[in-house]
């Protein structure tokens, strides 16, 4: 569809000067890859465009190039709806339905701007007037690289840009890891190194920068693994005094639901996280192979995403919330048991 239209939004960008985009609630790599990445290219080409993400994001992510001028929605909302107010044209980068951005969602339904997605999950609705969707993609970063390729653009990806794109695309692959890693994502990397990404700084600004704390919450997590051998599933479970015993900062879960994956024989991993400020239990889901996650999260857990990653949450206790999971995982057998 955007390929069609491309011609339709290059006219909407000639004219507008006012420019919205906006992550995800609890925006990760991907997000704010995509969408500071996306700054920096509608910045160079002097529009007035700004970040607006719902809420705030993990240390890890702030070094990235543009960071101090992303305005946090929760912090700023006075600002934030004057500024979606004004604008002519909102990119929603990483999500593909208004729900997912918390507390932003009623300032954008009643903006006149227009409204243009760019995403990789299933199932997109319809809130937008140009959908870029594509659920095969490795990431967000990697489609808005292809949008600027589309709008025949890419001589002006600056440094900062793969920076910014390279990181997301790292982040939402597992490190080149996961099977949505296509012999053209790996194009678009080395085009990304090439044009200034230096991959190993961002590694190590992702990966090693790690607190003592998180190191010992990991201990924790792994110490609290559950393994069912004959449904080929693991769990992790960390309760609110665990996380307050070790003095969590948002981000500090990262990655930990991978260690359940990582065993041998082990096609579908689990981590329940007690978040008792909101009274929920978060959950992440990750499979190898054909286990559909997405359609396991939207079925139980009021969530979704991909087929080996997706996201749900339960309004149970953390107990009551793994022996749920426990009773409904037989249901499954045939599928895991492959």
């Amino acid at each position: 569809m955007i390929d069609n239209r491309i011609l339709e939004i290059t006219a909407e960008l000639a004219k507008a000067e006012n420019i919205v985009i906006v992550p995800h609630k609890g925006p990760d790599g991907d997000a704010m890859g995509s969408t500071l990445g996306l700054w920096h290219f509608l910045k160079d080409k002097g529009h007035k465009a700004t970040v607006i993400a719902p809420n705030d994001y993990p240390h890890f992510l702030k070094w990235l190039p543009g960071n101090d001028e992303v305005i946090i929605y929760e912090n700023e909302t006075e600002r934030s709806n004057g500024l979606i107010a004004e604008a002519e044209i909102v990119f929603t980068l990483d999500f593909n339905d208004l729900s997912r951005c918390g507390l932003m969602q009623e300032a954008l339904l009643e903006s006149d701007a227009v409204f243009v997605m760019i995403d990789h999950h299933q199932e997109p609705s319809d809130y937008a007037h140009y959908t870029y969707s594509d659920s095969k993609m490795s990431s967000t970063c990697e489609m808005v690289y292809k949008f600027i390729d589309k709008l025949r653009a890419s001589k002006k990806i600056t440094p900062e840009i793969a920076t910014c794109l390279y990181t997301g695309i790292m982040t939402d692959t597992g490190s080149f890891r996961f099977s949505s890693t296509s012999s053209d994502t790996h194009r678009v990397i080395a085009d990304l190194i090439d044009k200034g990404a230096d991959n190993a700084q961002i590694h190590n600004n992702i990966y090693d920068t790690n607190s003592e704390n998180k190191l010992q919450l990991l201990g924790t997590a792994l110490q609290n693994l559950k393994v069912n051998k004959d449904l080929r599933t693991a769990y992790i479970s960390l309760s609110q005094e665990e996380l307050d015993r070790h003095n969590f900062k948002k981000g500090d879960t990262e990655g930990f639901v991978n260690y359940g994956l990582s065993l041998d024989g082990i096609i579908f991993a689990v981590i329940f996280i007690e978040k008792a400020n909101e009274s929920i239990i978060k959950m992440s889901f990750r499979s190898k192979g054909d286990f559909n996650v997405n359609k396991f999260a939207r079925a139980h857990f009021e969530g979704g995403g991909h087929i080996n990653a997706a996201g749900g949450k339960s309004d149970l206790s953390l107990n009551d919330t793994i022996v749920k999971f426990n009773k409904i995982l037989p249901e499954y057998k045939e599928e895991l048991s492959i």
